[in-house]
């Protein structure tokens, strides 16, 4: 970092934040003819691969707060897609499950969030893919230690 700042061009940190805001906005371009959000997708992907997920766990996989997750969650609820029980069986959390709907709307979406993550990574061969995916989970490693 320079006294004038981060030189943008240079920085990794700049460049990851890129990369994530364009494979956002691309996500949402294919989302957004199946009425779904990145967020909605997120929510019932972590739910197909974590079933019973509470609220707060979803919201830390869909890396929003617990508040717009709950406000989700009653939405995808009222529209057939996921469903909790009316009293928790334990404790205070609610485990949402995927309905029938959920599953359906989330193969048609996988199908999409694929497409991105193709035309993504074409330029890469698998060794660079590899790599990448070692490198970026290195970084958010040392980030979170």
């Amino acid at each position: 970092m320079s006294q004038d700042g981060v030189d943008l061009d240079t920085s990794l940190g700049y460049l990851v934040k890129e990369v994530s805001s364009a494979l956002r906005s691309a996500m949402e371009d294919v989302l957004r003819p199946l009425d779904m959000t990145v967020t909605h997708y997120s929510c019932l992907e972590l739910l197909a691969q974590r079933p019973g997920l509470s609220n707060s766990e979803l919201a830390r996989g869909a890396f929003v707060t617990r508040q717009s997750m709950n406000v989700l969650l009653r939405s995808l609820e009222r529209d057939g897609y996921v469903s909790r029980p009316a009293e928790a069986p334990v404790g205070k959390v609610l485990p949402t499950q995927l309905t029938s709907r959920g599953r359906r709307s989330l193969e048609q979406a996988t199908v999409a969030v694929h497409s991105v993550e193709s035309r993504m990574l074409a330029d890469l061969s698998d060794d660079e893919q590899a790599t990448a995916l070692r490198l970026l989970r290195s970084m958010v490693r040392s980030l979170r230690e």
